[in-house]
């Protein structure tokens, strides 16, 4: 009886997207070759790994318990290459990040630019979801290293508190509220107030937001994603609360405005994570240490 790691990737790949086709557009290979090569690896171990007789294939018993160990073998290949790389250096490699959408897009392309500075050998790749979907793909071992809005509670990771943020309500400017005074939480009242899509941590710190301002009966509208957010408040559509980075170079084209609200807003932390069992490669700390070198979210990072 043996195990074929090249059969292992690919049956935890079926494991993973839950489903033969899925997993094989994801490796670039035809749906029946993934069939046969799960199918191979179950008759070596001879035992059946996947139940196929549902509407969706899940993993029998047995193929959960090799979903388990599969994770930890991959991840011991992991840092056997992050072992490799201490001992070669940062000339060569590939480095990916992932990020919340904010963070993702408003932060992560300018401190890349700065960490290929440093390391021009070193290829840069970056995922951008929301809250939910970053932290998954980190405990699922897909990204080593994120910077997410928020502190995650999952006990298989190591969060940091790198930098903060905070929110700040936005509108039209010809919206009532656009005088440039600041207004209570009960001229906010009748607004209607667009909310970033469910799974996203600044949805949650929206609703936290809007209830600490005891604005529980209010009119709502979700937006997917925070571009969106803007472009439908600058369209007259509500107001919204949103990162004071995303909105930044809108306030400054004039077209959205800060209203100012007292009390203002929470701020939220902006954590750096990781899986606890895993071994940061030496590209990852490498970002690490120009990452906790900004000591605060800035426009342009210092010398660019």
């Amino acid at each position: 009886m043996e195990l074929n790691l090249h059969r292992l990737w690919i049956f935890m790949q079926v494991v993973q997207h839950q489903g033969f086709s899925a997993a094989a557009h994801k490796l670039y290979m035809s749906q029946p070759s993934v069939s046969n090569q799960v199918r191979r690896l179950e008759q070596s171990l001879r035992v059946t790994l996947i139940d196929r007789s549902g509407a969706r294939i899940r993993p029998t018993a047995e193929g959960e318990v090799l979903a388990e160990y599969g994770k930890r073998v991959f991840l011991l290949a992991d840092e056997a290459v992050a072992a490799v790389q201490q001992v070669s250096g940062l000339t060569s490699g590939r480095l990916l990040v992932g990020g919340t959408t904010t963070v993702g897009t408003y932060l992560l392309p300018q401190l890349l630019a700065r960490y290929q500075e440093h390391h021009p050998g070193i290829e840069c790749d970056v995922y951008v979801g929301n809250n939910e979907a970053v932290l998954e793909r980190l405990l699922a071992g897909g990204i080593g290293i994120a910077v997410v809005a928020g502190a995650p509670s999952a006990e298989q990771l190591v969060s940091e508190t790198v930098l903060s943020e905070r929110l700040v309500l936005i509108a039209a400017p010809g919206h009532p509220l656009a005088g440039g005074q600041q207004v209570e939480p009960a001229a906010l009242r009748g607004s209607r107030f667009l909310l970033r899509e469910p799974g996203s941590q600044t949805r949650e710190l929206q609703e936290q937001v809007l209830q600490d301002s005891e604005l529980t009966d209010y009119s709502r509208s979700d937006v997917w994603g925070p571009e969106a957010v803007k472009q439908c408040v600058a369209a007259g559509l509500g107001v919204s609360l949103i990162s004071e980075h995303a909105a930044a170079d809108h306030v400054r084209a004039g077209t959205l405005v800060l209203v100012p609200v007292g009390p203002e807003p929470r701020s939220r932390p902006v954590n750096l994570v990781r899986r606890r069992d895993r071994l940061p490669s030496p590209a990852e700390r490498a970002f690490v240490g120009i990452l906790k070198s900004l000591g605060r979210w800035p426009d342009e990072l210092p010398g660019r």
